[in-house]
């Protein structure tokens, strides 16, 4: 399987934005208290040449599974589009990242430029490549200060066990079914609330699973705040619920990313946060499937959405096993 108030204070904190929280500006979380998040999105730099071009070497650590997490990556072009913009009154409200090509890991350019720098909203766009590589991903990003409107919450947080009561990721699997090492999940851990283990013996029913998430390390602001670019990356988690509503018996596969969206739409200082996830529909070798990111303390902090497709490392299933195992004749 492979997210500020123009009228505040003029001097905020050290390390957050205007209204309080961290702003997504290339200064917003210069440390992030040791963080290897907050260290990765640290190393980019200006290219010194090139107006509006940046460079970073980006960590094999991110990978998952053949290349960067693509949440990461998204996250690293936000990162640069806020920098370039300089503007920290206003803060990261949506993208949109098209993945044309696989961007490595190692050295990599991320080239922006600014559609529209406005005074209480602005807009960016950021192309990532690999070196030598004419492609990759495109993001295009809306940043904006606060302004008058309706406010609400229509979804609810699902009723799921804590955290400490729920499996991990990393406990040992059952016998017989070997681990999967991805790099990324080792700087992330989940631990599933809701749905079932590959290994289960269920009838599926539905798509719906939810999962807990935090970093080992979170790289937070200095009053406490998550990085929202964190909230980026824990967005492009979304294949478990086709995983769940194909049930059990699959071959291998993964779910790479065409694109992701990302609605950042409140602050976490949780230490998890629940990722919500369900599939829309699966066909032609694609799938549209959504997560909404919850703080168990403050509700609703993101929003994302997608189309994935599919690869199988060892080829395709028959057509006979490429619906749920309920729909089977």
């Amino acid at each position: 399987m492979t997210g500020t108030d123009v009228s505040a204070p003029s001097e905020p904190p050290a390390g957050t934005s205007p209204d309080g929280g961290g702003s997504p500006s290339g200064e917003a979380f210069p440390d992030g208290g040791g963080s290897a998040f907050a260290a990765q999105l640290g190393a980019l730099r200006a290219d010194g040449e090139r107006a509006g071009r940046y460079r970073v070497d980006v960590d094999a650590r991110w990978i998952c599974p053949t290349v960067p997490h693509g949440g990461l990556m998204a996250a690293l072009a936000a990162r640069a589009m806020a920098t370039e913009l300089a503007v920290p009154d206003q803060r990261l409200r949506s993208l949109t990242a098209v993945f044309a090509a696989p961007v490595p890991a190692g050295p990599v350019t991320v080239d922006v430029e600014v559609l529209r720098r406005g005074r209480s909203m602005s807009q960016a766009k950021a192309t990532v490549h690999g070196e030598g590589a004419t492609s990759g991903h495109t993001t295009l990003a809306v940043f904006g200060g606060p302004r008058a409107g309706f406010a609400f919450t229509d979804p609810t947080m699902p009723a799921v066990p804590p955290p400490s009561d729920c499996p991990s990721f990393r406990d040992e699997p059952p016998d017989g079914e070997g681990p999967v090492t991805v790099p990324f999940w080792d700087q992330v851990e989940g631990r599933p609330a809701m749905g079932h283990a590959p290994w289960d013996d269920y009838v599926p029913d539905r798509s719906d699973c939810a999962t807990w998430y935090r970093f080992d390390q979170p790289p937070r602001g200095a009053d406490g705040a998550l990085d929202p670019l964190a909230l980026v990356t824990l967005c492009d988690t979304m294949p478990a619920s086709v995983e769940e509503r194909m049930g059990p018996g699959q071959p291998d596969w993964w779910g790479p990313s065409t694109d992701l969206t990302v609605h950042l739409l409140g602050e976490s200082r949780a230490e998890w946060v629940l990722a919500a996830m369900r599939a829309h529909r699966a066909g032609d070798g694609y799938a549209s499937v959504e997560v909404m990111l919850w703080d168990p303390d403050v509700g609703l902090v993101a929003y994302g959405t997608q189309v994935m497709f599919f690869t199988f490392p060892g080829g395709p299933p028959p057509p006979e096993q490429r619906v749920p195992t309920d729909q089977r004749g």
